[in-house]
């Protein structure tokens, strides 16, 4: 699998934020996508899971599922943990299995350090433990390509090496991850594409 874009431009609001972006990556490689606020970083996660418009240029998945799309093919993670606070921890992960493709995932729970809160209501979790059960969406339903927009955030020292864990696990199972950071997240070294402000 190759996740490639050629000349890629965005514009978001009638401003050109980025554009002739160039990469690619392969199977088990992670592009660590860095810059200034405002340089693109979290667009360019948006464009890829088609969430904003390519303005220009190309972006193309080669080897992937020919029946699906590229945002079909991806998790996107961004900074909102898109949770409902009534629900509980288990049921707002069945509801994003279920509205995904998948069936729900008790284990991913366990991978993320949250089976105990299982019935607890969302809305009683910390931020950082919110972040988790975010994080608990890449592994209940597979996809190749993952999508992380700042993953560490709200996350302590332990649940960042639990995150670095799985992100090497993902890698190694032939998935690709293109993170957008303005810090470690514990893959490197990572190839890195800096953005700079077009204007």
């Amino acid at each position: 699998m190759r996740l490639s874009a050629s000349d890629l431009v965005c514009v978001r609001g009638g401003r050109e934020v980025f554009a002739g972006l160039d990469f690619a990556l392969s199977a088990g490689e992670a592009l660590i996508v860095t810059g200034r606020n405002g340089a693109g970083k979290s667009s360019l996660l948006r464009m890829i899971a088609g969430l904003v418009r390519i303005a220009g240029g190309r972006l193309q998945l080669e080897a992937g599922d020919p029946e699906l799309s590229i945002p079909e093919q991806t998790h996107y993670l961004g900074h909102q943990d898109a949770l409902k606070p009534s629900l509980s921890v288990q049921e707002n992960l069945y509801f994003w299995a279920r509205y995904l493709g998948d069936g729900p995932s008790r284990e991913a729970l366990a991978e993320v350090g949250l089976e105990a809160l299982a019935e607890l209501p969302a809305g009683y979790l910390s931020a950082g433990q919110r972040r988790r059960l975010s994080l608990a969406r890449l592994l209940a339903v597979k996809r190749p390509i993952w999508l992380l927009d700042e993953p560490t955030s709200a996350l302590d020292t332990a649940s960042q090496s639990r995150l670095s864990e799985l992100m090497r696990r993902h890698l190694a199972g032939g998935g690709l991850i293109v993170a957008a950071t303005h810090g470690p997240i514990g893959l490197e070294p990572a190839r890195e594409l800096r953005l700079r402000e077009t204007a």
